[in-house]
């Protein structure tokens, strides 16, 4: 049974040779070949290089096309200050109170921002690895988007006092998302996981994520699976507690759980739909291989009869964990 196989097993609760293990390495790829990550996040020659190395030295079930979380507001004509060896942060947003907000462009993936060398990766990688491996690209929900367009306080206050003129800022997210998950599909990425930060319950009340941000989750998905991603899978962090009951009307395959979300959580209120998670990230900097084996070997106990569980960090494996920390959870699946 090679990765593909096993993942969608899973992700439709049938018997599979062992758990599946993705690790959430980003970054840590270019820790791990020695490239700085100032660079690796600007090249998808880096990028696609760094992830088969990866793959190669821990021989879990995916790579993955993604840079950072600046991605789109940079296509879109945010400026970004990149630094040596860290992620990029943003140093003016795109949208400001005297932006026509009818203006807007979206953004080409083929000519705009970082978006060309992300689909070479993508290119890269398929070619790499075929249908052996699942190759995962990358989208950010479209209230993430409009958050990283105009900064969050901005944002959640224009929904809250002009929600006409939010409501224009999130269709153009979701415009954007879209447009950049169907060029990575068809760049040979198996499926886009959609990365929703903004979204969490941490960041907003239930019920708002319920009213603004499902509706065009749904409408992603469809559009994304309609174009033959393999699986929906959504990214929020944080305590999703709240908001996880939603997920199977969204259309979501595949839930991640961050390591503040428990078994029992999940087995309450998700108990359907496949979830990836959730060690904590922190762990595989900090913790010691044997207590990472002991973790993820507990985790898999806890879902065990449930099924639908890939073995995963909560969120983003640190760049600068120990690669003896990640080969301990990988190893955990194969025990």
């Amino acid at each position: 049974m090679n990765s593909i196989q096993r993942v969608a097993g899973t992700v439709r609760f049938e018997k599979t040779d062992r758990v599946p293990v993705i690790a959430q390495v980003f970054g840590h790829a270019a820790t791990l070949t020695g490239v700085p990550l100032g660079e690796y996040i600007r090249s998808g020659e880096a990028l696609a290089a760094g992830q088969i190395r990866a793959l190669e030295h821990y021989d879990y079930d995916a790579v993955f096309s993604l840079f950072d979380v600046n991605v789109e507001t940079e296509a879109a004509g945010s400026v970004l200050e990149y630094q040596h060896d860290d992620y990029s942060s943003i140093s003016r947003y795109a949208v400001d109170e005297n932006t026509d907000l009818d203006s807007l462009r979206v953004p080409n993936p083929l000519k705009d921002g970082r978006m060309p060398e992300m689909l070479k990766a993508a290119r890269t990688l398929r070619k790499e690895v075929g249908d052996d491996v699942v190759v995962v690209g990358n989208v950010l929900g479209p209230i993430t988007i409009a958050t990283q367009l105009m900064g969050m306080e901005k944002a959640l206050y224009l929904a809250a006092d002009e929600p006409e003129l939010f409501d224009k800022v999130h269709e153009y997210a979701t415009q954007i998302a879209l447009t950049f998950g169907l060029a990575q599909l068809e760049a040979g990425v198996h499926l886009t996981v959609v990365f929703d930060p903004s979204a969490s319950p941490a960041a907003i009340p239930a019920r708002f994520f319920a009213e603004i941000e499902m509706p065009k989750l749904q409408y992603l998905f469809s559009k994304l699976q309609g174009a033959g991603a393999i699986a929906n899978w959504l990214h929020i962090a944080g305590p999703v507690q709240p908001i996880l009951h939603y997920y199977p009307e969204i259309g979501v395959d595949i839930g991640n759980f961050d390591y503040c979300v428990s078994p029992e959580d999940i087995l309450e209120h998700l108990p359907k739909t496949c979830v990836d998670g959730n060690i904590k990230p922190l762990d595989f900097e900090t913790a010691s291989p044997d207590a990472i084996h002991g973790e993820a070997s507990a985790l898999i106990d806890a879902l065990k009869e449930r099924g639908g569980h890939i073995l995963s960090s909560g969120c983003e494996i640190p760049p600068k964990s120990k690669p003896e920390n990640v080969a301990a959870m990988v190893q955990a699946a194969r025990r």
